[in-house]
């Protein structure tokens, strides 16, 4: 992200809430997810499966709570500016990111010096984000599959569907498996590539503080 994203009306606090939860929820899902694939410390099964679960709904929500909010709360729809809209045009086609993918990509390649202009995401960014979307909403069906045969819920037949054509719990236990590596890899570049340029995101993200660009 440019310098000039790092200010308040391109992250609204409700959204830098949900970026919270987001993180904390990952923590924890990782940390139980590797407790649960291998136990490496005496601690309760029962309740690391229990937090999991809890966790994994807790994502999901917030998931879903971020999406419908997107269509009414509104951010700055290009970089450097305070004119603000609904924050879904972030997420749609725009003419500021026409033909940028690859530029974007060449960028973050080092094969280009100069830092791609867009909207507010650029078209690497958008494209990263929104696959979150379809790989979250898998790993929770993919977990609840697993966790359904030893429960007596009314979904059950619906996760014990996707087992079937899987090949079975331990084809789908896998796919749960490394499903959770991409998430981790996908949080570790986001990460990196977020302050590539210094921490002002985090500084935004994290604890409010604005960054003013600069020459401001």
């Amino acid at each position: 992200m440019s310098q000039h994203a790092h200010y308040r009306a391109a992250h609204p606090l409700i959204f830098v809430f949900t970026h919270y939860v987001n993180l904390i929820s990952m923590i924890g899902l990782a940390f139980t997810g590797f407790f649960i694939h291998y136990p490496f410390f005496v601690w309760s099964m029962g309740l690391a499966r229990s937090i999991h679960f809890m966790l994994m709904f807790i994502l999901i929500i917030n998931l879903t709570a971020r999406i419908i909010l997107s269509f009414w709360v509104k951010d700055a729809l290009l970089l450097g500016s305070n004119v603000v809209d609904t924050d879904i045009k972030n997420w749609l086609p725009q003419k500021e990111n026409k033909h940028q993918f690859l530029e974007t990509v060449k960028y973050y390649l080092f094969l280009r010096k100069e830092h791609v202009i867009s909207g507010k995401y650029g078209s690497l960014q958008k494209t990263a984000y929104l696959a979150t979307i379809p790989i979250t909403y898998a790993m929770a069906y993919t977990g609840f599959a697993l966790y359904g045969p030893a429960q007596h819920w009314a979904l059950a037949p619906f996760f014990n569907a996707g087992t079937a054509a899987v090949g079975g719990l331990m084809a789908m236990r896998m796919i749960h498996y490394f499903g959770m590596w991409i998430i981790i890899v996908f949080t570790m570049v986001h990460a990196y590539l977020a302050n590539i340029h210094g921490i002002a995101p985090t500084k935004i993200m994290f604890a409010w503080v604005e960054t003013k660009p600069e020459g401001h």
